[in-house]
């Protein structure tokens, strides 16, 4: 293929020798002369129209189609090796143009829902905790009978706000960037001992066994923030001791691999049903929404959790059995 510069060139010599030869012959055949003038600047012009003007009159349809948010075709130009590494570069362009937008619009829906989300969830504990004051002054503050109870349910409510906040507060800095992770090597083992001998007052409170199932006679060490990835056990021990019942196991495993370790939380409670595992890490999703607020849930936890295994660079993988149980898995690296 020619490049644009030869066309140009092309054009201008062909016009050129036109008028040359047409005026070298105009003085013995003038009619001649004159068609030959008449043809090489037609012919001039068509190479100039086909090859220069027609490929621009394209790429600004193209681009006049963005404009007008209209739905825009791809657009292959072959007139020219310039024209053509334009056309590849404006699909490109126009192709991450249309891609943005389409992101854009997904994350306005999610904005919105999760807006939604929020009013919700702040309004429920608000309402409540309203109308148990309401009541209390009412009158029933010197009922001994029912004015303690109020007052603690008040009071629960204000936790689950305070709750709801602070992990509110740990999705936005997670997702905005603004939560710097402080990475650093310590002991998986010792870790997790500490972290299941801690959840052992609230899973013994609900008569569950949790237990610790590894190779605990020696020291692994592992690169992560440490803090964060407490955050991340202990958010899945409480779902698991929420949604199990008295009675049940549930278990922390993790194994030593070649350059990482797997942890994992199982456990033997109600276990998930099929078409719910593919949202549990969604903003504010319940599997049950009247148990897990009955439990103090707030829907975030597993989304920070989701996050916080991202910035690992590690995933997290679960799988569930109605009846049976469920198990959540995610693996920490041992170098940096």
């Amino acid at each position: 293929m020619y490049s644009l510069r030869f066309q140009l060139l092309f054009s201008i010599v062909a016009a050129a020798t036109g008028t040359v030869v047409a005026a070298s012959l105009f003085n013995s055949t003038p009619l001649f002369s004159a068609a030959l003038f008449i043809f090489s600047i037609i012919f001039s012009y068509g190479v100039l129209y086909f090859f220069v003007v027609k490929p621009f009159r394209k790429i600004a349809s193209l681009v006049e189609s963005q404009k007008t948010k209209e739905t825009a075709q791809r657009v292959v130009i072959e007139t020219s090796d310039e024209f053509l590494r334009l056309s590849d570069t404006l699909n490109t362009i126009f192709d991450s143009f249309r891609s943005d937008i389409s992101r854009m619009k997904k994350l306005e829906h999610v904005r919105t829902e999760f807006l939604g989300n929020v009013s919700h969830e702040l309004r429920t504990p608000i309402f409540s905790t309203q109308g148990l004051l309401e009541t209390l002054l009412s009158g029933a503050i010197d009922d001994k009978k029912v004015n303690k109870d109020f007052v603690q349910k008040a009071l629960n409510n204000t936790e689950r706000l305070n709750s709801l906040l602070g992990e509110l507060i740990d999705i936005s800095r997670i997702e905005s960037g603004e939560m710097k992770l402080r990475f650093r090597f310590f002991d998986i083992v010792l870790f997790l001992q500490n972290i299941v001998q801690e959840m052992q007052i609230p899973a013994s409170q609900r008569k569950i066994q949790l237990k610790l199932d590894g190779d605990v006679s020696k020291q692994i060490d592992v690169y992560g923030d440490k803090d964060r990835l407490q955050q991340v056990i202990v958010n899945l021990i409480d779902n698991a001791i929420k949604y199990s019942e008295p009675n049940d196991m549930i278990a922390v495993h993790f194994v030593e691999k070649k350059d990482r370790v797997e942890v994992s939380v199982e456990d033997t409670g109600i276990g998930i049903a099929p078409q719910h595992l593919p949202r549990i890490f969604e903003r504010f999703y319940r599997v049950d929404r009247d148990r897990s607020r009955e439990m103090g849930g707030t829907g975030l936890g597993l989304a920070i959790v989701k996050h916080i295994v991202e910035a690992h660079d590690a995933e997290i993988k679960v799988t569930s059995d109605v009846g049976v149980g469920s198990k959540f898995t995610f693996w920490v690296n041992k170098q940096v």
